[in-house]
């Protein structure tokens, strides 16, 4: 009989306890996902009230509305003319009001309830947009009875001074939110919820308005017809920061700096508490079923238990020594194996600082000679007569060759120093049209007409100006090496901008490179050019600098079909923009 009743209070303390901890769980989760739906809610009104944001300044530009205005103007010009934009910018209402709040043309000039003749000069939008020059402001209609959100502009014709106003309708949000079946609402800057996809929250208070609040409201004809001071407030008690519960459901909070409203985003409790429930009787019956279980496995087990307790026992322990000789082999197994690959890393690692360091001695002992070689030749060439092409063909190739020698050097100098970075704002535009005349001299040998597309905007990217004409250089230079031996050879450069990165593209339709050596290409000291002129250090400088920049190289290539290297780099927007 005890051993009953204490299985009945363990499963009740279980079911409170899971009861509990489901209704925190399922909290959270409601919590979270009305966290999403605030923030699609959010972004889909500031989309929807940006779209006209900018409509009043872009038709107070028109003639016909600062004449209307100034009073030099037709007012039918200007009422046809908002009509006209109203219809094309699918806004609600267009109309201008001057100095003293009085409307001298709207897009409704012909339809009942026209603004025209109306004074306005109590609306909060009026007086924000005469002293700062754009107001906003959500209010009913106090012509038509009809709801909106009101954007205006200051508009100055003439030292005269008048105010441009766009009315915006949001009550389609409310069908779509009612199809969605979300409980969402927008709430002004006093707490008034003024769209809801509920009606019972229309025009209704989050929490108690003190008589300020209503007296400005009153003032302001915001809800003209709408007895705020009589309705019942939503939530009875104090928000909890972001969170408010009503009778049957809670709700998430979150503001809309650009509006001062905020969005509400609501959920029924009446599921979460029957779901807390069933996982609570869920619980208790576990428990029952668990107890009874462990009682009778606790008896079966003690009349084993006498039989088999030294066997078990003996074998417990045999089977824990196996796994702990298994665990002991495979560990060993396992630091063998890295240590191996250690090896072989500090192996490779020794070899490439023993090239890196052979290289710098090479290059300084051979660049002062070389130097010396192409002087002497130079003052070879003033020496030959006009009439010797022969050896003046001559000495050209040699020349040739030594530059080629000390392109390498430099090459192996680049790529051995680490240099300071140094980042400007920079036109990629202007970097290439630098290493294309960098590169004239080769297009002409090989006649060659790069085919290049360069955007009418500017291209604007951090990086060194310099050592960007650098990579640009050296991609055209291996794009003129692939196309050398063909007859009808090309090489096209394409600058572009995608998803805010400045994209540029080097193409030609040379040898190509095979797809084994394309993980390769860019490995220094690695070159698939058949001259055996390349260092293979091109590709490895331009990653590098590209590194250093945010940047990234990548190479898209077929055996005889030609190579597209492209390089990405990011598009330096806030910088434009403050160089505008």
């Amino acid at each position: 009989m005890v051993t009953i009743i204490r299985a009945i209070l363990i499963a009740g303390l279980a079911a409170a306890l899971v009861w509990v901890t489901a209704q925190n769980l399922a909290l959270g989760r409601a919590r979270a996902e009305l966290d999403q739906t605030l923030l699609l809610t959010a972004r889909a009104v500031e989309v929807e009230v940006e779209r006209l944001r900018s409509l009043p300044a872009v038709a107070a530009e028109d003639v016909r509305v600062r004449n209307a205005l100034a009073g030099t103007g037709s007012l039918q010009a200007a009422n046809s003319y908002l009509e006209t934009v109203a219809v094309h910018a699918q806004a609600g209402e267009l109309f201008l009001i001057d100095a003293q709040g009085e409307t001298i043309a709207a897009s409704n000039w012909n339809r009942e309830g026209s603004f025209v003749g109306q004074n306005y000069a109590f609306r909060p939008y009026f007086q924000e947009a005469m002293a700062a020059g754009h107001g906003q402001f959500y209010a009913i209609g106090v012509t038509t009875g009809v709801p909106g959100y009101f954007l205006s502009m200051r508009v100055d014709a003439e030292g005269i001074r008048g105010v441009l106003v766009v009315k915006l309708d949001l009550r389609p949000l409310e069908d779509i939110w009612r199809t969605a079946d979300a409980d969402v609402a927008l709430a002004d800057e006093n707490g008034v919820v003024f769209l809801s996809a509920r009606p019972d929250w229309k025009y209704r208070a989050l929490t108690r308005l003190d008589g300020n609040v209503l007296d400005r409201i009153e003032a302001t004809r915001a809800y003209d017809g709408v007895a705020l001071a009589d309705t019942v407030p939503l939530v009875s008690a104090p928000l909890d920061g972001i969170d408010a519960k009503g009778t049957g459901w809670i709700a998430r909070i979150a503001p809309m700096p650009a509006t001062g409203w905020q969005v509400i985003a609501a959920r029924s409790t009446n599921q979460l508490q029957l779901l807390s429930f069933g996982w609570a009787v869920l619980a208790a019956l576990g428990t029952l079923a668990i107890a009874a279980a462990l009682k009778a496995w606790e008896q079966r087990r003690q009349i084993i238990a006498l039989r088999l307790s030294q066997s078990e026992k003996l074998e417990s322990m045999v089977i824990e020594r196996t796994a702990d000789l298994a665990r002991e082999v495979d560990a060993r197994g396992q630091a063998e194996v890295e240590l191996r690959a250690a090896q072989e890393a500090l192996v490779h690692t020794e070899k490439m600082a023993a090239l890196g360091r052979m290289s710098a001695a090479i290059v300084h002992e051979i660049s002062q000679p070389l130097a010396a070689m192409e002087a002497t030749l130079s003052a070879a060439e003033l020496g030959v007569g006009d009439g010797d092409t022969v050896t003046m063909i001559r000495l050209g190739k040699a020349r040739g060759m030594i530059r080629r020698m000390q392109r390498t050097t430099k090459h192996l100098k680049s790529f051995a120093r680490k240099e300071v970075v140094e980042l400007s704002l920079i036109d990629m535009r202007v970097s290439v049209a630098a290493a294309l005349d960098l590169v004239a001299p080769r297009l002409r040998d090989l006649g060659v007409v790069p085919e290049c597309q360069n955007p009418e905007d500017a291209v604007f990217v951090i990086a060194g100006a310099i050592r960007i004409e650098q990579v640009v250089v050296n991609l055209m230079l291996n794009a003129l090496d692939a196309i050398a031996d063909k007859q009808d050879g090309h090489v096209g450069i394409t600058l572009s901008t995608h998803h805010g990165q400045a994209c540029l593209c080097v193409s030609d339709n040379g040898v190509g490179i095979a797809q084994a050596d394309l993980s390769l290409v860019g490995e220094p000291f690695t070159s698939t050019k058949l001259t055996g002129e390349g260092l293979g250090l091109g590709l490895a400088i331009c990653k590098a600098i590209l590194a250093d920049f945010n940047g990234s190289l990548d190479i898209a290539s077929k055996k005889g079909q030609g190579t597209q290297v492209t390089v990405t780099l990011p598009l330096a927007v806030q910088q434009k923009a403050n160089a505008a």
